[in-house]
């Protein structure tokens, strides 16, 4: 069982790569100042770095919404019992519920949270394993913490916080170079871009590939495998880094789209300050130690800069369906690990693990056959928008089954 959810964990991780790609390139892909292969390839690159230069044990990453750990950061005894089974099938149920939201939203191109729908699988999975006193809703009032400091409030203020200060820096952007020949304008900030988008990739790889180690780790403790509260296994380190580094590379193109083409038109000096906008909001949440999703970060920064400039179009729509999937990503996540526990906890031994993962792949499956039949590529991801056809047609589809 620990096998299945370390490779799980590695397709939670992988999945994570391909879905946050937007967050950092996606103005870059639009403007034009790098071409798309090259900028998921420099993305990867620095996603691989950065999940090596920050990787102090998150062994706690669990405890910030569901009560499995102790203090130490070790798992309840409760949970290490006959091989830590319950402790495995929880973390199990959860990332599966966070996959699966992961998959439907790049279907329909829809940039959402995976930190929020990790948290939200693993809420749904503990709530139907322990009850509603296995959740950590709000911490032990010290301060913000549990769900509504780690999700809920972050959430809303995230993307409110970063669409101001990209609305502010458009704005002095566009004011400092109004006397520039546009020629010398987009062609100097499509430099400042690669910069720019380069900080986010490296501050995501920091963060994000962080989260997997520290579920491996902890389903590795549950099992009797690691014993170490202080560090984390080198393999566990290289996988987690080369997964979200490959997922990656290989481009969440829908998403992508969406981020660059389908929320606003934007120039090259809107692309520099939604991006600059996005690496100061999350560098600053990690020094002060706030939980922000680069996603959301990254939405209402590119957001601001249609606001920042006098003229531009923002497309209320496509913000309107995203916000949507931003509500429902945790309940909706929770829902899947839930049902998924139910699954797994009525069946006698392995059996149901071994289905739970079953369902999994069946869902994966699904969403990348139904994915082909109006693909998104690095050859037709700066087509013009036309309010979102492929999203249109993929959402219709999904609804009439």
């Amino acid at each position: 069982m620990l096998g299945l959810v370390v490779i799980t964990a590695i397709g939670f991780d992988f999945t994570n790569g391909f879905h946050d790609t937007g967050n950092a390139m996606a103005t870059s892909i639009a403007t034009g100042a790098l071409k798309p292969k090259t900028a998921v390839t420099l993305s990867a690159i620095l996603n691989l770095v950065g999940a090596f230069l920050s990787v102090a044990v998150a062994l706690t990453v669990t405890n910030a919404v569901v009560k499995i750990q102790d203090k130490s950061g070790a798992p309840k005894a409760e949970f290490t019992a006959n091989a830590g089974h319950l402790l495995l099938l929880i973390v199990l149920c959860g990332l599966v519920g966070a996959i699966t939201w992961n998959l439907l939203t790049w279907l329909l191109g829809l940039p959402s949270s995976s930190s929020h729908a990790l948290f939200g699988g693993l809420v749904g999975s503990t709530l139907v394993a322990k009850g509603v006193d296995g959740v950590n809703w709000a911490g032990d009032g010290s301060k913000l913490d549990g769900v509504l400091g780690k999700v809920i409030l972050p959430a809303f203020a995230s993307p409110v916080v970063a669409a101001l200060v990209a609305t502010c820096g458009t704005w002095l952007v566009y004011r400092i170079t109004a006397g520039v020949a546009e020629k010398y304008k987009n062609s100097g900030f499509r430099w400042g871009q690669i910069g720019t988008a380069s900080l986010v990739s490296l501050a995501h790889g920091t963060n994000d590939a962080q989260k997997t180690m520290g579920v491996i780790t902890l389903a590795l403790i549950g099992a009797g495998q690691w014993h170490d509260l202080h560090s984390i296994p080198m393999w566990v380190k290289v996988i987690c880094a080369a997964a979200i580094a490959l997922g990656t590379y290989l481009g969440g193109w829908r998403i992508i789209r969406t981020l660059g083409k389908g929320l606003v038109e934007i120039d090259s000096p809107q692309g520099m300050a939604a991006e600059a906008s996005s690496a100061a909001v999350i560098l600053t949440s990690s020094h002060l130690g706030f939980a922000l999703s680069t996603t959301h970060v990254a939405t209402g920064s590119i957001l601001g800069t249609g606001m920042g400039r006098k003229g531009a179009e923002v497309r209320w729509g496509v913000a309107l369906r995203m916000v949507v999937s931003w509500l429902i990503t945790l309940p909706a996540a929770a829902a899947v690990g839930a049902v998924c526990y139910l699954i797994g906890n009525a069946l006698p031994g392995y059996a149901g693990p071994l289905v739970v993962f079953a369902i999994l792949v069946s869902l994966a499956t699904y969403f990348f056959l139904h994915s082909r039949k109006k693909p998104v590529s690095a050859n037709n991801v700066n087509d013009d928008w036309e309010d979102s056809p492929l999203q249109a047609d993929v959402q219709t589809h999904v609804a009439a089954h």
